[in-house]
């Protein structure tokens, strides 16, 4: 029971207050990304920690201004909510820190084997569709997300403003070969305290057992 509580004591925190994240908790909670698992333990992952205010408040001011962008483009009705979720992919401006986590190649076990067997489009892209590479930056984004948590902050996984990744990668300037913004995260104090998720599915949808 004491393991259930503290994954369920995680929650998407959207509203912070002012004060600032000790160095130290940060580095403890970075750390604790770094011990996610691996696929063949390459770590193709690099933390950025933004605690700069203005370049936070520059990132959320790029990302308002790609979106307006594209909501210029919206011809289908499906659409139409895209700008209506700025909102939600600026509510980083809100936090003292920001921490973007980068990306870096990963070389997909036996790609180069299908495509020399003769393998067609459908398949290669089938090989590729669960994205192993991706898989470690979205363990060690979940070991963020519980750290922070237990040290009594708040986190919300973001990936909803990707479509400013580029503009945002200018902004704050972290280059290294083959890496891309993957993913995002702000992280403070709650500011409310009664923190509460969304219902989950129940076992019987999402579980099958095969005896």
């Amino acid at each position: 029971m004491k393991t259930l509580e503290f994954f369920s004591q995680r929650h998407s925190v959207r509203k912070f207050k002012d004060d600032m994240v000790p160095q130290a908790d940060i580095d403890k909670i970075i750390k604790a990304a770094t011990l996610a698992p691996s696929g063949k333990n390459i770590q193709n992952w690099h933390f950025v920690v933004i605690k700069n205010k203005n370049m936070i408040d520059d990132m959320a001011k790029a990302v308002e201004k790609r979106n307006t962008e594209l909501s210029e483009h919206i011809t289908d009705e499906k659409d139409k909510k895209f700008s209506k979720m700025i909102k939600y992919h600026t509510v980083f401006k809100n936090a003292p820190v920001v921490i973007l986590v980068f990306a870096g190649p990963y070389p997909a076990t036996g790609l180069n084997l299908i495509k020399t067997s003769g393998a067609d489009m459908d398949e290669i892209h089938g090989f590729l569709r669960p994205s192993p590479g991706i898989q470690n930056i979205g363990a060690a984004m979940q070991n963020l997300q519980l750290a922070a948590s237990d040290l009594g902050y708040g986190a919300c996984w973001m990936t909803g403003c990707n479509y400013a990744a580029q503009q945002i990668e200018e902004i704050v300037g972290f280059k290294k070969d083959g890496y891309n913004l993957a993913c995002m995260t702000p992280l403070g104090y709650p500011l409310e305290s009664n923190q509460v998720s969304p219902p989950r599915h129940g076992l019987d949808e999402v579980m099958t057992v095969i005896e």
